[in-house]
């Protein structure tokens, strides 16, 4: 297995185990082309092109809950509308901020150092969520959230434009502080990413997927990665939505100021 091959996996293993944890998958994937040595920008574009394979695991996993929507469209059933007025209500702020600052955003995808405080600030943020916010203990569904929640979490997720954030952390934390209990909270944030991260996908590959294959990181590395990725996020998903259901975000809190502390360390003294 050569050089190349064996970092498509291991990037797309980082995309899928961090997407949809809120430890900032950009993150972890900017942190591991400076710490394993790769070349940030010669993978650039793969990075953004796996991101639709830890998508499609959202889709397997829920794919009666979309389906159901999907149905329910044609009818008008009330649930159905409300579903999905939510995800476009929550998902018009990334949009719009996206294409004003697209330029900017991407300048800090080049900053590792941003990176890692993004990941200390964004743990102490969740553990002062956990400790003063009060969720919900009944799962409602993403159907019953209003409006105003839904129009606050997307304006939340916009945090995420800043490498290190994590998406979503944002989201699901925002969602905690407006009452939103915790399982509805994780999958409202894993559903928003399907709306989300397919159109940074599509922006991303049609502003630079001129220069896949280029510098030897061509669509059979992009199609590995996808796999990998699709792989690892089908069962971190199921296990993450377990886990928080029961036990809450402390955890990764720690781990994000544990992880953020050391790169900070590690690129200070390098």
């Amino acid at each position: 297995m050569d050089d190349t091959t064996l970092t498509a996996i291991l990037l797309g293993i980082v995309e899928g185990l961090t997407e949809f944890l809120p430890v900032s998958s950009t993150g972890h994937l900017i942190l591991a082309t400076e710490a394993l040595g790769y070349d940030a920008e010669r993978w650039a574009v793969f990075n953004i092109a796996i991101q639709p394979g830890a998508i499609l695991a959202v889709v397997v996993l829920y794919w009666r809950t979309f389906w159901d929507a999907f149905i329910g469209l044609f009818t008008w059933d009330p649930k159905a509308v409300a579903f999905v007025r939510n995800l476009l209500v929550a998902f018009t702020p990334a949009v719009v901020l996206g294409l004003a600052f697209g330029d900017e955003i991407e300048m800090l995808l080049e900053n590792a150092t941003v990176v890692a405080w993004a990941l200390i600030v964004g743990g102490f943020a969740i553990l002062a969520v956990e400790h003063f916010a009060n969720p919900g203990r009944e799962h409602v569904g993403v159907a019953a959230l209003s409006l105003k929640q839904s129009a606050l979490v997307g304006a939340v997720q916009c945090l995420a434009m800043v490498p290190g954030v994590s998406r979503s952390g944002a989201t699901i934390m925002g969602a905690l502080c407006l009452g939103v209990d915790r399982k509805t909270a994780a999958e409202f944030s894993f559903f928003l990413a399907l709306p989300t991260l397919t159109g940074a996908t599509v922006l991303q590959l049609w502003k630079h997927g001129d220069g896949i294959g280029a510098n030897g990181v061509g669509w059979s590395e992009i199609a590995l990665g996808f796999v990998v990725s699709f792989v690892v996020a089908l069962a971190v998903i199921k296990a993450f939505v377990a886990y928080v259901s029961r036990h809450g975000f402390k955890p990764f809190a720690w781990y994000r100021i544990v992880i953020g502390a050391a790169a900070l360390a590690w690129l200070t003294l390098r």
